[in-house]
């Protein structure tokens, strides 16, 4: 019997690069970025099998990101994000067989596109008010949601956390433990919903050496960068992958 993974080598194209890609964003390196793993290997299987496929790379990623910057996260901050975020992968768990994953994935592409017009317009200054606990709430909510469906769950909790204006180890840091979290939530409804089958798994341990370098590349960056600059190519990464999402949502056929 044949070893059960997926053998097409056009897969392997777009899979290696998207897990290099998420490993970097892991990094706090160009975090936005990692959003497009999801819509980068749904070019050759469908949506649920590529979030599937990439849980062990996220669990292997989130365990490296923890240990590379265990001292830096903001506590109080992940106590109130933390719970919004876990009910939302209760309610992306509870309609996934219901949910339009293009559907999903480019509203989360609008909204990532109107936060940034709206940083652009109205970019936070040292005066600025910093962003109302009820929208913290409600974007940690559809983080949760939009990582259940298509680990997108990055553009909106970034929505959020940016305009608190973290140092990039304590941003880096904080959303490192609210993912672990997050991810860690959403291998048993992956398993009821079937998704956690051999053929995925065993793709996933393919793909699997890739996590630490693509982590390693990116904190070899995050800890050569400005926080300008860190914040610069953070707003970049969150507008491709914004524009990728609505494409993939409501323009490709």
């Amino acid at each position: 019997m044949p070893f059960p993974l997926i053998e097409d080598p056009v897969f392997y194209l777009v899979a290696v690069p998207a897990v290099l890609l998420l490993g970097i964003s892991k990094s706090g390196f160009g975090a936005g970025f990692g959003s497009l793993a999801v819509p980068l290997m749904a070019l050759t299987v469908a949506v649920p099998q590529a979030a599937a496929i990439l849980m062990p790379v996220l669990l292997v990623m989130d365990l490296l990101g923890l240990a590379a910057f265990r001292k830096n996260f903001d506590a109080r901050l992940l106590r109130f994000l933390v719970p919004f975020g876990l009910l939302g992968v209760i309610v992306g768990a509870l309609l996934f067989k219901l949910l339009d994953a293009r559907l999903v994935a480019g509203t989360v592409g609008v909204f990532t596109l109107i936060f940034l017009a709206q940083r652009l317009v109205f970019p936070p200054g040292a005066g600025t008010a910093p962003s109302p606990k009820w929208l913290g709430a409600m974007l940690s909510t559809l983080s949760g949601f939009t990582s259940f469906v298509a680990h997108a769950g990055g553009p909106p909790l970034s929505a959020y956390v940016i305009g608190l204006r973290l140092s990039p180890l304590q941003f880096t840091a904080t959303m490192a433990f609210y993912f672990f979290v997050v991810n860690l939530a959403k291998w048993l409804p992956y398993g009821l919903l079937g998704l956690i089958d051999l053929r995925n798994m065993a793709t996933s341990l393919v793909l699997l050496p890739l996590a630490p370098l693509g982590v390693w590349i990116g904190l070899l960056l995050a800890h050569r960068i400005s926080p300008q600059w860190f914040y610069r190519i953070l707003y970049v990464g969150m507008f491709l992958t914004g524009c990728k999402l609505v494409w993939d949502g409501f323009l490709s056929i």
